[in-house]
């Protein structure tokens, strides 16, 4: 009988822990501006290190959460002033088990490091319209700031 209780407790524990899951995502989506973006946190094996996530723009940032966290605050915030469009790619067939076929992948330069971004071919619009939306006299991509949450 102790088994079945431990069962039972481990699936209770499991259900509450993607309940918090899903709900933090329904607060994420519901302020507004949200997008899926993916980031690639790490580059060390070709196609691999993306991470997905929800992504909302909040003035001059681009906030990044990532989906299977239970940090409540952005992964990563992307300052508009500090990010500039280097080029765009489709997926490599390796990127592909991971992210879907009608995703775009752009490479973001700032002062401190590049970064990669996936997301939608609708979507990419929109980004790319936010990033050049910087307000007149704004400093050169070379010397805009870029700040992230480091975990």
């Amino acid at each position: 009988m102790r088994i079945v209780e431990g069962i039972g407790i481990g699936v209770l524990v499991l259900l509450a822990a993607l309940a918090v899951l899903f709900l933090r995502r329904l607060v994420i989506a519901r302020r507004g501006g949200t997008i899926e973006l993916g980031v690639r946190l790490s580059t060390f094996l070709p196609g691999r290190g993306w991470s997905a996530g929800l992504a909302r723009f909040a003035g001059d940032e681009l906030r990044w959460y990532r989906i299977f966290s239970f940090w409540p605050g952005p992964r990563r915030v992307f300052s508009r002033r500090g990010l500039a469009v280097e080029r765009r790619r489709s997926p490599d067939p390796a990127e592909l088990l991971v992210l879907p076929q009608d995703w775009v992948i752009v490479r973001c330069v700032s002062r401190q490091a590049p970064v990669e971004i996936a997301m939608a071919e609708r979507a990419l619009t929109g980004f790319l319209s936010w990033v050049e939306a910087a307000p007149p006299g704004d400093p050169t991509p070379e010397t805009r700031p870029y700040r992230y949450r480091a975990s």
